[in-house]
């Protein structure tokens, strides 16, 4: 497993450096010759500030459309549905000449996008895909169901049954293990389950994984909008189905998740030294801490800077009347059409590599997570 976070980072390194690179090459003159930057206004629509994630993302993306000399219009929604489709409608009236778009639920924007279409507006959707419309013209986001595979490694790591190889250990268990998987109005929520629970399944089939709540199914283990709280209700209602019988480990999609079943863990009784393995996403902050204090056990790391560089450079290429880079046209399919996407790599962290990760490539410095 070592070798292969080592050669993610290898990846993630050389795509920030070609896009660095394509970022500073080029006519971005908007095909004249005198010099000027584009200058025309991007619309950027986020789901929340709830998470800290997203608001990383939002600023990753205005600070880089705007070296490249676009005006930016960033708004986020706070998870509400029709703030966002209001949001999105003011970008179109108000002479968005693009939009990148992170949907809170990828199936309600239909209308709102055929009004972009009616104005020759190009639609990047970004990290989630935008479901049930011809009208979305690209996507870029990691390879989510590898994410889902990374969380499910983790885990079985964690639990000792894989060793950091990636090699079985020959443990037979039974271990304990409860699943929950993210917002069912995400489209990336059911790559996450399938890759984690694809890599799961032998070691269920076999009886080395047991689920004591008997809740194996996607619908079951989903907590709509990725509230941390839902999640901690679930988790407590889990330790009051199984009573004494005892976890081993959680799946988590999310961090935010993970703050909220190991809130529910700590206050069913489990001590902060001898909680399960509980995996996560996005490598946040506060879950970050909470690994380095020996509570969550590991985190996927998802580079929201190469993410946002992913999605400038294909907004910038689509309005200089150029093809973007893709390197998927099969996965994605959003019911009308498959839209074609740029993935990105993503990253295991756990307390023995977050510093190498995390710090060394200036995602945080050490005060961060002190």
């Amino acid at each position: 497993m070592k070798k292969s976070k080592k050669t993610l980072i290898g990846i993630a390194a050389l795509g920030i450096a070609s896009l660095a690179l394509a970022g500073c090459s080029g006519d971005r003159t908007g095909g004249g010759d005198d010099g000027e930057t584009a200058g025309g206004t991007v619309g950027v629509a986020m789901p929340t500030q709830q998470s800290e994630r997203w608001i990383a993302d939002g600023d990753n993306v205005k600070t880089q459309l705007e070296e490249l000399g676009y005006k930016v219009d960033l708004q986020y929604a706070n998870d509400d549905i029709p703030t966002q489709v209001s949001q999105i409608e003011n970008m179109i009236s108000s002479g968005a000449e693009a939009l990148i778009i992170a949907s809170i639920d990828g199936t309600t924007l239909t209308d709102v996008l055929q009004q972009a279409a009616d104005q020759d507006i190009p639609v990047i959707a970004y990290d989630r895909l935008i479901n049930g419309t011809e009208n979305v013209d690209y996507y870029t986001t990691f390879d989510n169901y590898e994410v889902g595979v990374q969380q499910a490694t983790s885990l079985l790591t964690g639990l000792g049954i894989l060793d950091e190889s990636g090699e079985e250990t020959g443990e037979e268990g039974p271990f304990n293990v409860e699943l929950f998987a993210g917002s069912p109005d995400d489209n990336n929520a059911k790559f996450f389950w399938d890759g984690a629970i694809d890599t799961l399944q032998p070691y269920l089939d076999a009886g080395t994984i047991e689920v004591p709540s008997g809740q194996t199914e996607f619908e079951q283990a989903a907590i709509l909008r990725w509230l941390p709280e839902t999640a901690q209700t679930r988790m407590e209602d889990i330790l009051t189905v199984i009573g004494d019988t005892q976890l081993d480990g959680v799946l988590s999609p999310y961090d935010g998740l993970s703050i909220g079943i190991i809130s529910a863990l700590t206050s069913g009784g489990y001590a902060a030294s001898d909680l399960p393995v509980v995996t996560g996403q996005d490598a946040e902050v506060g879950s970050v801490k909470s690994i380095i204090a020996g509570e969550q056990y590991s985190t996927i790391f998802k580079d929201t800077r190469l993410l946002a560089e992913q999605a400038v450079t294909m907004v910038d290429s689509v309005l200089q009347g150029d093809e973007p880079e893709v390197n998927d046209t099969e996965t994605y399919d959003n019911g009308v059409k498959v839209v074609p996407s740029f993935l990105l790599a993503s990253t295991i962290v756990t307390v023995d590599d977050y510093e190498e990760i995390l710090v060394d490539s200036d995602y945080y410095t050490e005060d961060d997570l002190k």
